[in-house]
């Protein structure tokens, strides 16, 4: 039996969910607050000053802290149901059934929430490594809860989560530099729907 690993956002996924996501299940009047105290910190995004996992902590706690866990939930749902299906690379569904038909273990391990994913990968009987809110009392706390599944981390909780040794091949599968960890686990490495070396 392979394992096989499969980034979200832009792997499986035709673009980054995680906007579309946070204009989902964010009020529109924190929206447009957070937009204003993150500017300085998204120009610095782009200009290659602060770091992806600062300005994704930032617009969580920006965009989520009380806010009910209840209604994260429900968004979560309608999101996946809702959101997700029009979004998804027919050739990348169609390899994600090839390695399931051949026995495989398939995973997704993704910087996303589990809110959303969980959901979409029961649908599509897939394993889920990925990034969680903190909640206490029925609200979001703002912060994730652990660190956010990104670059190292990927490959960490792969290898807590399966013994690598156990499988014949490991692929992976990814788009940006924030899987890199990832492919380096892996004996057969996919980037940008290319196999290399």
């Amino acid at each position: 039996m392979n394992l096989a690993l499969f980034d979200f956002d832009g792997t499986i996924t035709t673009r980054e969910m995680l906007p579309d996501f946070l204009h989902y299940s964010i009020p529109k009047r924190r929206l447009q607050i957070g937009k204003l105290a993150l500017a300085p910190l998204i120009a610095g995004y782009k200009m290659g000053l602060v770091s992806g996992s600062l300005l994704r902590a930032t617009i969580v706690w920006l965009g989520y802290a009380r806010a009910s866990v209840d209604d994260y939930a429900r968004k979560g749902q309608s999101f996946a149901t809702e959101m997700l299906p029009g979004v998804l690379r027919p050739e990348v569904m169609e390899r994600i059934r090839w390695h399931q038909l051949q026995g495989d273990q398939v995973a997704v391990v993704s910087g996303a929430f589990d809110i959303y994913l969980s959901h979409w990968c029961r649908q599509h009987g897939l394993d889920l490594i990925c990034s969680s809110l903190e909640h206490r009392n029925g609200r979001l706390t703002g912060r994730y809860l652990g660190k956010q599944c990104v670059r190292t981390e990927k490959s960490r909780r792969v290898r807590e989560r399966y013994d690598l040794a156990q499988y014949a091949e490991v692929y992976a599968y990814g788009d940006t530099v924030e899987d890199e960890e990832l492919l380096a686990i892996a004996h057969r490495k996919f980037y940008q729907g290319k196999e290399r070396p």
